[in-house]
């Protein structure tokens, strides 16, 4: 029986993709482990933060991340397209666990470096880079073309609570018990968690690239492989271009940085913090309970143009808020703006490259769609150095709105583009 159904008009999430298993054990893997890395993300940035007083060095998580990012995000991408992408996968999840392993080691040791988490930072952005590309280019493989929307769609609904329960915990964690006490906690629910993500891995079946096609190119993992893909980008302006307003969003309006500040000098630290860090996921899950309609949008390109203007402005009113409730909830905006920004970003992605190219351009997609939040955090930390963190945040969202509709009306490809329809289905089952 086929696992495509006629498209539904509700308006509630389609979970039709989790009747393909294949999917479905990637969905749950994913899941588990994106909850997990939340305390993490939280642990970090307040570990650092407690360490240095710092914004600023805070902000340099970002860049400590982003060097790796750059490299081997590219390089995953192009090695997801030569080898078994089951395999791969297991292999760059088991680096980002040992380096779980070893923040958690460096707490329960009073360590107290900064230059220690950033170096551990950067090790596990590797295992983050390889392991991106090529998890997001195993969906196409698995689920009916018709499904891709929808399947993204759960990925990032699951994601995003993640990133709501994860950190309103890991604060109820830092409300609890000391600072150096709740960071060793997080990062040891995190390991834990992560053994789920394996399990769940190990359980997908063989994903071995397909043969070349008639382009006679046949992919490698080398430079020459990954100066193929590029190629192949700058040629496809709505590639590019959705590419491009991602990164203004994220460098220009993700105020991630300077939440440590703002929960201790706005509503006096402890579990305010979580909620500050969970806010944009808040609203991330709720539009993805109500996303029944994102599979039957035709104009793609508007859509994503429309969610990144409202991320920017929703961002830049958040700023203003000195009530915890207030600014959670312009956040929750912004964060369902993102969810249906970062559906169609993806989709886009997936439905346009052809398999051969589609893990080198996931890499490419990973360092803009990864790398331009931990830019965001260095532009957000040294703005907030020099002008203060309120201007840093107000400004960096209102920015973003300005330059993503200067973007799209001067470069209208995106705007005009419409998927073309598939005549068949060459997902796996």
């Amino acid at each position: 029986m086929s696992v495509v159904d006629k498209p539904r008009r509700s308006w509630m999430i389609d979970t039709s993709p989790l009747r393909v298993t294949a999917f479905r054990r990637i969905w749950i893997g994913t899941g588990a482990s994106f909850f997990g890395f939340q305390f993490t993300a939280v642990a970090v940035p307040v570990q650092m933060f407690a360490i240095t007083h710092s914004p600023f060095w805070v902000g340099l998580l970002g860049v400590a991340g982003l060097i790796p990012l750059l490299i081997f995000g590219l390089w995953g991408g192009a090695v997801a397209d030569v080898v078994d992408r089951r395999r791969l996968l297991l292999a760059s999840s088991a680096l980002t666990w040992l380096v779980t392993l070893g923040l958690l080691a460096q707490a329960a040791l009073g360590a107290r470096s900064p230059h220690l988490l950033l170096a551990l930072t950067a090790i596990q952005s590797v295992g983050f880079a390889i392991s991106t590309p090529t998890r997001q280019s195993i969906v196409p493989r698995i689920v009916p073309t018709a499904m891709v929307p929808s399947a993204n769609t759960l990925n990032y609904t699951t994601t995003t609570a993640g990133g709501v329960l994860g950190p309103l915990a890991a604060g109820l964690i830092m409300g609890i018990w000391s600072t150096g006490t709740g960071v060793e906690v997080a990062y040891a629910v995190d390991a834990l968690l992560f053994t789920v993500t394996f399990w769940a891995t190990w359980r997908l079946p063989p994903i071995p690239p397909i043969e070349p096609d008639d382009s006679g190119e046949k992919p490698t993992a080398g430079l020459r492989g990954i100066v193929v893909g590029l190629r192949y980008l700058i040629t496809q302006p709505v590639l590019l271009l959705s590419f491009g307003i991602d990164l203004i969003a994220m460098v220009f309006a993700m105020p991630r940085a300077l939440f440590p500040a703002v929960a201790e000098d706005r509503f006096g630290g402890g579990s305010a913090v979580g909620w500050l860090f969970s806010a944009i996921a808040i609203g991330s899950v709720l539009a993805g309970f109500t996303s029944g309609w994102i599979s039957r949008v035709r104009r793609q390109g508007i859509a994503l143009v429309a969610a990144v203007v409202t991320w920017g402005v929703a961002i830049g009113l958040s700023g203003f808020a000195h009530q915890l409730w207030l600014m959670v909830l312009l956040l929750a905006v912004a964060g369902a703006a993102d969810l249906v920004s970062a559906v169609y970003r993806q989709t886009i992605m997936q439905t346009f490259a052809p398999d051969r190219l589609r893990g080198r351009l996931q890499g490419v997609f990973t360092v803009v769609v990864a790398g331009g939040p931990r830019l965001g955090d260095l532009r957000a930390g040294g703005t907030a150095d020099l002008t203060g963190v309120g201007a840093s945040w107000v400004g960096g969202g209102f920015v973003a709105a300005g330059l993503a509709v200067v973007l799209a009306f001067a470069f209208p490809a995106l705007i005009r583009y419409r998927p073309v329809p598939e005549p068949g289905d060459n997902a796996g089952r």
